[in-house]
């Protein structure tokens, strides 16, 4: 299998990285800027609330699909070949919307939108690996997923104000216009397809690579945690607004639970990234950070004032920061190079799907026991799957049976 040779690339690493993080940013601001206005737009034409919330999950459950199967052609066709084909995809379904007239077609495009996230989302987690020295691997990743949690909370900031300006058509166009454009310099940016994979003799074949990872119990044991983690993000996501409401928050200072929750999560993810690195074996921090990650949300279902959940949401930002930047480290180190799409199409297949499993199952959850119970079961989930995590992957150590980077 072909894949990015890091020798040559490594006098360009600090280039590189830059650049990915860059089009990461810029690509999930551009995409991101419309979501939250699409259930609005929704309604305009007439959806109502079960149209809206399927055309809502529509695009989260088929990114995570897709993400595996997607990740599998980056191995095979090329990272640079499945980020633009993504992009443009992106694109395209963002100047439909512009033009959409039916709640029914708005559920097509929002197929035709996870289709392209799941595309760029895990091609370019692969990217940042590749072109990445073993020993930055977990800053590296810091760095990329700082630049995207950024771009996911700008882009609606800014979708909401242009729609108030412009309106949702306008926005839509320029939605689309802006990922063009992203697509254009990912074209001139990222290595050419032709130069940056090169065929070694030990290439092995798309159905050996499914065999050997689905046998990898550390990279099954990322899956895992993540999985997990999620689950409880999903928690956070879709029923902190209604528990602190019932707590007497007002919109407002719900908006600033969310806002410190994003705010820390993202400035955590360059330090826990550089951590990571200089520690013997980061699981045992992703261990620790996923621990936290469950105490917090059994803390959050419990808090009762304003005070405590500003407090609760900033923990939980921590917590995912050192939880998951050494998790996205460890993905790319179980396996060869080769394989890595793979791997994190599996990884971002887990993201998506444990939050939309937590939307769906804890619902009837909260509605029969409540929030605080709700939290501390989903506190619960966290711990099994982080048992079962540090069970599968103990005993990793990076480099063993994966000839690693070639940077030792």
């Amino acid at each position: 299998m072909n894949f990015i040779d890091p020798r040559k690339l490594n006098l360009h690493y600090a280039a590189l990285l830059w650049a990915i993080c860059s089009l990461g940013f810029a690509s999930y601001v551009g995409s991101y800027m419309r979501i939250p206005m699409v259930p609005l737009f929704a309604g305009e034409l007439g959806a109502g609330a079960l149209e809206v919330g399927v055309i809502n999950s529509l695009f989260l459950l088929m990114a995570g699909v897709l993400s595996f199967p997607l990740g599998v052609l980056s191995d095979r066709w090329g990272r640079k070949t499945l980020v633009l084909w993504g992009l443009l995809v992106s694109s395209v379904s963002a100047l439909l919307l512009a033009v959409s007239q039916t709640p029914c077609q708005l559920m097509g495009i929002s197929i035709l939108f996870g289709l392209g996230l799941a595309a760029i989302g895990p091609t370019l987690m692969a990217y940042v690996a590749d072109i990445s020295p073993g020993t930055h691997l977990g800053r590296s990743y810091g760095w990329y997923t700082t630049a995207i949690y950024t771009g996911m909370s700008l882009g609606p900031a800014l979708g909401g104000g242009l729609a108030q300006w412009l309106g949702f058509r306008l926005l839509f166009l320029l939605s689309a216009l802006m990922v063009a454009v992203i697509a254009g310099l990912a074209m001139a940016l990222l290595p050419s397809s032709g130069k940056e994979r090169v065929r070694g003799p030990g290439s092995s074949p798309l159905g050996s690579n499914i065999r050997a990872v689905l046998r990898n119990h550390p990279l099954l044991g990322c899956w895992l945690a993540t999985l997990g983690g999620c689950f409880g993000l999903g928690m956070f996501i879709t029923f902190a607004p209604l528990h602190t409401h019932q707590q007497g928050l007002q919109p407002g200072g719900i908006g600033l639970v969310f806002a410190m929750q994003g705010l820390v999560n993202a400035l955590s993810r360059i330090p826990c990234g550089r951590l990571s690195d200089q520690v013997a074996r980061r699981q045992h921090l992703a261990v620790l950070g996923f621990l936290c990650l469950g105490v917090s949300l059994a803390a959050f279902g419990l808090c009762r004032s304003g005070w405590q959940f500003m407090g609760t949401a900033a923990a939980l930002g921590a917590a995912m920061g050192l939880a998951f930047t050494p998790t996205g480290a460890l993905v790319a180190e179980t396996v060869p190079p080769e394989a890595r799409g793979l791997a994190m199409g599996g990884y971002n297949t887990c993201i998506y799907l444990g939050m939309t499993a937590s939307s769906a199952a804890m619902g009837p959850v909260v509605t029969r026991l409540g929030f605080t119970t709700g939290y501390l079961l989903t506190a619960l989930v966290i711990l099994w799957s982080t048992m079962g995590f540090y069970l599968m992957i103990r005993g990793f150590s990076p480099g063993e049976g994966h000839g690693q980077d070639g940077f030792n």
